[in-house]
């Protein structure tokens, strides 16, 4: 009995932690369609030529993605630039090892973030990356603070700064809150073309994180439907029978 009090107690200082713990950053909205594989083959492109450079996602295969609508010839085409083949996963050259030298610890593989991390919290900070003078990279991310990978895309989506404001935390100390961008260096594309890339890529991996996701919910749907049929069928048959009981 004392441990289930216990229990309660710290459940009930769940959310009391929490709000301590100081402010979230604000999430923005996914545009996640998996149905869509115009989307997903922008995504899928992004993919390959800006994440697979230092980041594996080794429960891929590049055949898979003839299931969003690519041929095996486009796949061979336009996403192997070496010697892979169409039946291998999506692996890196560069040893776990020498990444962790390198950036002081190895890329993560790409194959479920989408999962771990969700796919707001991905889109978020894809389009968060600021200049940082104090980082080695020169870089920081509003969603990863200290963040220890550069801003690839930079080139696409331009450099640009991040203004804080000061604010009082629950026990009195002052803090930097983010307040807004400010792009001091345009990109190839513009900001809002470079928020729809974001939105492919984020869309890509969360198609890659479960690929069978759309088959699971359809197979669902058609599973509840039958078992909603068959209880009435059920409910008549268990009446006909204890009909002369009851």
């Amino acid at each position: 009995m004392k441990l289930i009090k216990q229990l309660f107690a710290v459940l009930a200082l769940a959310p009391l932690a929490a709000v301590a713990s100081g402010p979230s950053v604000h999430l923005d909205k996914a545009p996640v369609n998996l149905s869509n594989n115009a989307s997903l083959q922008r995504g899928a492109k992004m993919f390959v030529n800006y994440c697979l450079n230092c980041h594996s996602a080794s429960y891929m295969r590049y055949s898979r993605l003839q299931d969003i609508g690519l041929t095996e010839d486009q796949i061979k085409n336009n996403l192997l630039f070496t010697t892979e083949k169409p039946g291998d996963t999506m692996t890196v050259a560069m040893k776990y090892a020498d990444a962790k030298v390198w950036f002081g610890a190895a890329p993560p593989d790409l194959s479920v973030i989408a999962r771990s991390r969700g796919a707001d919290w991905l889109y978020t900070y894809l389009r968060s990356f600021y200049r940082d003078d104090s980082r080695p990279t020169g870089w920081n991310n509003i969603a990863f603070d200290k963040v220890g990978m550069p801003h690839v895309m930079a080139s696409l989506q331009g450099e640009q700064i991040a203004h804080f404001k000061k604010e009082t935390d629950h026990d009195g100390n002052q803090i930097d809150v983010f307040e807004r961008f400010e792009l001091v260096k345009p990109g190839s594309v513009s900001l809002a073309e470079y928020d729809s890339m974001a939105g492919d890529l984020v869309n890509y991996l969360a198609w890659m994180a479960e690929p069978v996701k759309q088959k699971r919910l359809s197979t669902g749907l058609l599973v509840l439907a039958f078992l909603g049929v068959f209880f009435i069928v059920a409910y008549y048959l268990k009446k006909e029978f204890w009909k002369d009981i009851h």
